[in-house]
């Protein structure tokens, strides 16, 4: 395949009222991404609230998201596991199921010291034969993984092809990881609240929210195009949003009700332990809404 670069957005998983998939509401929020010039998705990610699937779910949704997709752009999808068996097992459907790439934090109950997170990551570099992004978001995980430890990954495990660096300061972790080698390619995350340093740095793609599909692929556009002043007029924009839905635990609600409010998915429920927006909080958010759609 080729390579991995550009806009990927997080696809949340949209639930009725009840906490069922609302699968009418998925394929629309799909179409909704695509549409607006994303480079790819990624799926059963934090923002999609992965940790509360079920196994048939994620299964009934990567079927039903790749028919929909049906080839349009790559699918990368999060496979890891608090136990490297079960990382290796899901890792393996994912790829069965049409998976472009996997998307893998490292085990986060047990953290292993660095020969552990390398027989993890060796061991399902191993089961598969598609690319593997290694997620590194110590803020979540409270795992450590050095530059100098993912450009080892890089050289001495197959398939470890790519680094999310979500481990602040990432600009500087990203111009760690390209003195230490390793030619991993690296992708941003954190809802994309530093990509144009981290473009500047070496990054070959971000990976935010889905609710502003169309700001992200404009700034990404506009980097690519030398168009730097341009880029930040767009990232301004949105700047107070990003910065609103990087609230601890209420980022997803944010964006679902967003979401509600475009008509692209029909309920902001989320699944516990996702935190809701409180009252107060819905009515900031649509301040920052209108706010957002005047300025374009």
């Amino acid at each position: 395949m080729s390579a991995l670069a550009g806009v990927y957005p997080i696809l949340a998983t949209p639930f009725s009222d009840d906490g069922s998939l609302d699968l009418e509401s998925q394929d629309r929020l799909v179409d909704y991404v695509l549409e607006h010039g994303v480079d790819g998705l990624g799926l059963f990610g934090n923002a999609s609230e992965g940790y509360t699937l079920f196994s048939e779910e994620r299964v009934s949704l990567l079927e039903r998201i790749g028919r929909r997709v049906n080839g349009r752009v790559p699918l990368v999808v999060s496979s890891g596991h608090t136990g490297t068996d079960a990382a290796v097992r899901m890792s393996r459907e994912a790829e069965d199921l049409g998976a472009s790439a996997l998307m893998v934090l490292p085990p986060y109950l047990l953290r292993p010291d660095a020969d552990g997170l390398l027989f993890y990551f060796d061991a399902i570099g191993k089961a598969v034969r598609i690319p593997i992004m290694v997620q590194d978001a110590p803020l979540l995980t409270q795992v450590a993984m050095p530059a100098s430890l993912l450009a080892r990954m890089g050289r001495e495990i197959e398939n470890v092809k790519l680094v999310k660096v979500e481990a602040p300061p990432t600009t500087a972790k990203i111009t760690a990881l390209a003195q230490a080698g390793g030619n991993l390619e690296i992708f941003g995350g954190l809802n994309g609240q530093f990509l144009i340093e981290e473009f500047e740095r070496g990054a070959v793609g971000t990976m935010p929210n889905n609710d502003i599909p169309f700001l992200y692929a404009d700034v990404w556009k506009k980097l690519l195009a030398g168009d730097k002043a341009g880029a930040w007029r767009v990232f301004t924009r949105a700047l107070p949003l990003i910065r609103f839905e990087l609230q601890p635990g209420l980022g997803v609600s944010a964006l679902k009700h967003n979401m509600v409010a475009r008509g692209i998915i029909r309920s902001a429920r989320v699944r516990h332990p996702t935190s809701s927006l409180s009252r107060e909080g819905v009515a900031e958010l649509e301040t920052l809404r209108e706010m957002l759609n005047h300025s374009s």
